[in-house]
């Protein structure tokens, strides 16, 4: 299994979310832009901005970690290719 960290990216809330899964990419966005409760949950617009993809779960995860340490929009933005 394939697992990746990814950034995502609403246009309505200015704002990025950064999260890792093992699941099909495509699948994940789907549920990010359906309502529920939660972070993604109040619109519907969430696009990929930036995917990496690694072979373990551990690896994702400390990815994931490593950009959300930063705390910071602009080494957000320097990772778009």
């Amino acid at each position: 299994m394939t697992w990746h960290t990814y950034i995502l990216y609403s246009v309505q809330r200015d704002r990025y979310y950064i999260g890792s899964t093992g699941d099909d990419l495509e699948e994940r966005l789907r549920r990010h832009n359906t309502h529920h409760k939660g972070f993604t949950g109040n619109v519907n617009d969430w696009t990929y901005y930036h995917v990496e993809s690694f072979a373990t779960k551990a690896a994702a995860l400390s990815r994931e970690r490593e950009i959300k340490s930063k705390k910071s929009r602009k080494y957000i933005e320097s990772l778009k290719r």
